[in-house]
């Protein structure tokens, strides 16, 4: 029968807690102990899953604490966190049952320090040069004049006013500006949508004009507010810029990572403004210089073959001098041939008459003289013509020579003027296509200012119904003047009108009061 009586359990005093009770009871007393803590500590295993939540291991040399970001939270981080790097977590300490765990719920991360950031900015660096991403190869060349400038910056910072300023005094252009967040969690992404945004517009036809130049453009602040531009999907979205980018990022003292991967690197804001554009007069001073030189030198393309003909024709000689002494010889021996016939016939004349002639011998003897004389020209004008013939034939031949040559050189000045032409008239159109582009809103603004200058002015005031008095010594301000001037105009919105102040009479003295009737004196 003992057998068969249970005994009591030891401690069957003792309460039971159920699973729940117990994880619920170790959950309310790390939450009541640690209501909202900071823990410092090296990021190690981070993961992010589909759901977007953050989940992480905070460590130092002898622990580990389990750390969850909610997705809403991550969200607002202004440093996500990295394997390896050391930062200060905020949050709340609980426990998940689930897994019989407690963890770090964390709403906040900052890096431990400037030596951590800085370690992992080198890091991120070493890292992204090794790609080559910063390498020279892929520098971009600047265009010399861009049509249109892109600007990715904050649209109400004096950073976009300093640029906008600068590029109106060197060179006026049509901006294009894709406002961002500069610093905080939106930074680097909405940085990164613009540049990729900007090479993703249509090259022509488009209705946003593709720029030919980008800027990216933030003032000074500490290495915090600048760590947007550190960010790796930053740099390899200027990395891969089909477009020229100009980083301007801070001071000339302040480098991000955006500066190494950029085309070129400017030390202000306005000093990238100034690197974008050149100076409008300085290329119109060019442009003057150029057209001087241009003219000069077809001058002198078109004087020197001239000046070489004319050296050329003279040394060649002209026709007229190969004929002329013949012609010469010509007349001297005409001029003495009839007085040497007429010598000669009164010779012969007397030695007839001394003696008889026979007819027929004279007549042989001047027909013997004639056919000599005959047969004189007939040799003289063969030589004459071969020799005018022979000189012919050589400037046909000089002439031949120079004819090529000159058409060449008129041809290669012919072809010079007229590319030098094609480019001015090219730069001509550009440039007045610039002042027709600027010139509409110069003049809107100028007619805004105008208006503003017309409705502060004091003419629309006495439209309303005031009025401005003038005196001898300037405007009068008071009643006290006005009484002392003789004088005084008064202004009203259509003129002026002289008037004089009208002295007011004095009011008679009041006389003495009479004390009622009646009443004698009380004593």
């Amino acid at each position: 029968m003992d057998d068969l009586i249970d005994e009591p359990a030891a401690g069957g005093n003792a309460h039971e807690y159920t699973v729940s009770e117990i994880s619920g009871a170790v959950k309310r007393t790390l939450e009541d102990q640690f209501g909202r803590i900071r823990v410092r500590g090296e990021i190690g295993r981070v993961s992010r899953p589909a759901s977007g939540h953050l989940y992480f291991d905070m460590k130092d040399d002898r622990a580990l604490i389990a750390s969850v970001c909610w997705k809403g939270q991550v969200a607002r981080l202004v440093q996500m966190p990295e394997e390896g790097m050391e930062v200060i977590a905020t949050g709340r300490i609980t426990t998940f049952a689930g897994q019989s765990k407690y963890q770090l719920i964390v709403d906040q991360i900052e890096p431990a320090g400037a030596g951590a950031l800085m370690a992992m900015l080198d890091k991120r660096r070493r890292m992204l040069e090794a790609e080559g991403l910063f390498a020279a190869g892929r520098k971009k060349p600047l265009p010399f004049l861009p049509d249109v400038i892109g600007v990715i910056t904050s649209p109400s910072g004096a950073v976009i006013r300093d640029i906008l300023h600068r590029l109106r005094d060197r060179f006026p252009s049509r901006v294009v500006i894709w406002p961002v967040a500069v610093q905080g969690a939106k930074c680097a992404p909405e940085v990164t949508a613009a540049i990729r945004g900007f090479n993703a517009l249509p090259a022509t036809g488009g209705p946003v004009p593709r720029p030919d130049l980008l800027i990216v453009a933030r003032g000074g602040g500490s290495l915090e507010d600048l760590w947007g531009f550190n960010e790796e999907i930053v740099v390899r979205a200027a990395a891969d810029s089909a477009i020229p980018l100009i980083s301007a990022v801070g001071h000339e003292t302040d480098t991000t990572l955006i500066d190494y991967a950029a085309d070129l690197r400017a030390p202000t804001p306005t000093a990238a403004a100034e690197l974008a554009v050149p100076v409008r007069l300085d290329l119109a001073q060019r442009l003057d210089e150029l057209a001087a030189r241009m003219l000069r030198g077809m001058r002198i393309r078109v004087d020197q073959p001239r000046q070489r003909l004319r050296d050329l024709a003279r040394a060649m000689g002209r026709p007229q001098t190969l004929t002329e002494p013949a012609r010469q010889r010509l007349d001297l021996w005409a001029e003495r041939l009839e007085p040497a016939l007429r010598s000669f016939v009164a010779r012969r004349r007397d030695i007839l008459n001394s003696r008889p002639v026979r007819p027929a011998l004279l007549t042989g003897y001047l027909s013997n003289r004639r056919q000599a004389v005959r047969a004189l020209a007939a040799r003289l004008r063969p030589a004459t013509d071969r020799r005018i013939e022979r000189r012919q034939d050589q400037f046909q031949s000089l002439a031949t020579r120079l004819h090529p040559a000159f058409r060449r050189n008129l041809d290669d000045l012919t072809r010079h003027a007229r590319r030098d032409a094609e480019r001015l008239a090219g730069l001509t159109a550009r440039l007045s296509a610039a002042g027709a582009r600027i010139t509409p809103p110069r003049q809107q603004t100028l007619d805004r200012l105008d208006r503003l200058r017309r409705t502060l002015g004091y003419p629309e005031t006495l439209k309303r119904g005031f009025a401005v008095v003038h005196g001898p010594k300037g405007l009068i301000t008071s009643a006290e003047v006005a009484a002392k001037t003789p004088r005084m105009e008064i202004e009203f919105a259509d003129g002026r009108t002289a008037v004089t102040p009208v002295t007011p009479e004095p009011k008679p003295a009041s006389a003495p009061r009479k004390p009622p009737p009646g009443q004698g004196s009380l004593f």
